[in-house]
């Protein structure tokens, strides 16, 4: 069997961490995207004030298969 697929770029954010970035990222792909089958992070980022970390954003490359 073979199959095609297709790669998008989004970006997370989140107020606890890198991985719950990540998991928002993914969650919310898979409420748009049909046959998400992976994600890459492809960046990662922090946002501070006062010098502390606020915010952790991470750049996701998004896979899913396209329908045949």
């Amino acid at each position: 069997m073979s199959s095609v697929a297709r790669v998008t770029t989004i970006t997370a954010r989140s107020d606890s961490s890198f991985e719950d970035a990540v998991r928002i990222g993914v969650d919310r792909s898979h409420k748009t995207l049909r046959n998400v089958s992976g994600a890459w992070v492809k960046e990662q980022k922090v946002e501070c004030n006062d010098g502390q970390i606020v915010a952790w954003s991470v750049v996701l490359e998004v896979t899913f298969v396209l329908d045949d």
